[in-house]
């Protein structure tokens, strides 16, 4: 994805959980200092994949992260790996300060005044139990253990799950303004691809165990185009072998091209760079529609 050494490289990575194959021969690198967006529908492999790079599921092939085999130098690893999950595993009867002076104990880059800092903005307190929290303070708290541990790379599985667009937004913006630096690296799952696009330097699409697409958001806008075409030009378009079409109303259609000329699919209607939500759907040829 870029010149830099690659921080994680997976090299033909398989998972079979007994008859299913959830990871299929997949190959991949993400760089330092890079915030990649795993995207893939339900079942696809993208679970599995981060399991492999946290060092909690065992897999077939080659996958370095710092240079280190994640099955065997899992305690290693987490001290600059960090992890939220879409489901809170916190228990309901533990309190806030527990829940600190847990972390403080037992992860030796935890910076326990600026967890306390985070915690103030969202006004959660010390003596708060999990059960008392809402979902969205439950992120947040996971977020402020996360963002005061100095780790190299930050990995999120559907982070913001069951939260309002406000928290949404609140979390993605809190993520790059005290997180994210040229030193650090993030690793997105979700569903909600339009919340991160703009926040993505790369991304990977995953379908069913496989990589179907691997690149720098740079590169994605120099060779994919969508051309909204009219009634009259639809037979041009269609010849020069679009990977997707989609129908609109009042005649209208939208083309989706890879590798073709700008100049040549100039004529043909209204250019434009395709969303992360509709290459998606073109990658995959309509299987996610």
């Amino acid at each position: 994805m870029t010149n830099l050494a690659p921080l994680i490289s997976a090299r033909n990575v398989s998972k079979r959980y007994r008859k299913f194959l959830a990871l299929d021969n997949v190959s991949f690198d993400v760089a330092p200092g890079r915030i990649v967006g795993l995207i893939g529908p339900n079942g696809a492999g993208k679970t599995t994949i981060l399991n492999s790079i946290l060092g909690l599921s065992d897999f077939d092939g080659d996958l370095q992260v710092f240079g280190m085999d994640p099955r065997k130098s899992r305690d290693e690893l987490m001290n600059d790996v960090c992890f939220i999950a879409d489901v809170a595993v916190l228990p309901r009867w533990i309190r806030t300060r527990q829940v600190i002076d847990y972390v403080e104990g037992v992860h030796p880059r935890f910076d326990r005044a600026k967890c306390m800092r985070f915690l103030d903005q969202a006004t959660i307190r010390q003596d708060m139990k999990i059960g008392e929290m809402s979902k969205g303070m439950i992120v947040q708290l996971h977020l402020a253990l996360v963002m005061a541990i100095d780790a190299k790379v930050l990995v999120l599985d559907e982070p913001t799950l069951g939260l309002d667009i406000l928290h949404r937004k609140q979390f993605y913006q809190r993520l790059l303004e005290d997180y994210f630096d040229e030193s650090k690296t993030i690793i997105i799952t979700t569903h909600q691809v339009e919340e991160v696009e703009h926040i993505l330097t790369d991304l990977i699409f995953i379908d069913h165990g496989k990589i179907v697409l691997s690149s720098s958001m740079e590169e994605l806008g120099d060779r994919y185009t969508q051309v909204l075409v009219g009634a009259d030009q639809a037979a041009a378009a269609r010849a020069l072998n679009p990977i997707s079409e989609q129908t609109l109303p009042f005649g209208k259609t939208i083309f989706v091209y890879d590798g073709r000329d700008r100049e040549e699919l100039q004529s043909l209607g209204e250019l434009r760079t395709p969303s992360v939500a509709d290459l998606f759907v073109a990658t995959m040829k309509g299987e996610v529609a």
